[in-house]
């Protein structure tokens, strides 16, 4: 299987996973590679650290949630791993302030 086939299905196992704790040593295993190689290499290939993409995914369906969902914050902000309220509204508007820059 190649590295590239072994990186979808860490970001499947990802996707799957975001409402629970993500174990990079249990993506490195996916991904056949110790855990700093694992790192580096997705850090290559997507631009950013495993944790930022698991971040920037959990608040990204957060929006999805708010939007769409019956959910309060508090809730929502559980549910994607932010067991303090005002850090997820920290890292919310953080990304979101950040990616409205970007647009403009």
């Amino acid at each position: 299987m190649d590295l590239i086939q072994k990186m979808n299905e860490v970001v499947e196992y990802v996707e799957k996973n975001l409402t629970d704790n993500i174990d990079i040593e249990a993506l490195s295993r996916i991904a056949g590679c110790s855990a700093h190689e694992f790192s580096h290499i997705f850090s290559f290939m997507a631009g950013m650290s495993v944790s930022e993409y698991i971040r920037r995914r959990r608040l990204s369906q957060a929006v999805f949630d708010i939007q769409n969902g019956n959910e309060g914050i508090i809730d929502i902000s559980l549910k994607y791993c932010y067991p303090k309220p005002h850090e997820f509204t920290r890292a919310f508007k953080e990304l979101h302030k950040r990616d409205a820059c970007r647009s403009s």
